[in-house]
């Protein structure tokens, strides 16, 4: 009897716990309201043309910033075509950092810059004379590459 009675209030605070952390997080959905004033669009242009290239930019009231144009680079090369989109934001960080990045985007990635981004640390010493080194030798072709060898055949 004791042991049923054990496993009923078990499961009766097994059932009551998901409906506690229910309450607090409907208690919790007013603190993602905003609790200001709307940011004012200062400026925005907007243009694209009949050959695919495009333009755009924007201004906040709070200092956001942002623009962009594209086109394509190398049209009607096949194999060779690439959208370029290359622009720049800024914006003031919550501890009070102006943030500003350029950056391209095309057939190599997305490469942003900005003083804030991390960067490698400089290549050694040793390393950068073997680079320079290599790049002096001439290029060699791969006896193999073509398929007209193979190891152990003599043809």
């Amino acid at each position: 009897m004791k042991s049923i009675i054990l496993a009923t209030l078990l499961m009766g605070c097994a059932f009551a716990a998901p409906l506690q952390s229910i309450a607090p997080r409907q208690s919790r959905q007013s603190e993602f309201q905003p609790t200001t004033e709307p940011i004012p669009i200062l400026r925005q242009e907007q243009e694209v043309n009949f050959d695919g290239t495009y333009k755009w930019a924007y201004e906040t009231g709070n200092g956001i910033k942002a623009e962009e144009q594209g086109f394509l680079k190398n049209a009607g090369v096949p194999d060779q075509e690439a959208q370029v989109a290359q622009g720049s934001y800024s914006y003031t960080a919550p501890d009070g950092q102006l943030i500003s990045v350029t950056y391209i985007a095309d057939e190599n990635g997305f490469q942003p810059q900005g003083d804030h981004l991390p960067t490698p640390p400089p290549i050694p010493e040793a390393i950068r004379k073997a680079l320079e080194y290599l790049a002096t030798l001439p290029s060699t072709e791969d006896p193999y590459a073509a398929g007209t060898q193979q190891p152990g055949l003599r043809g």
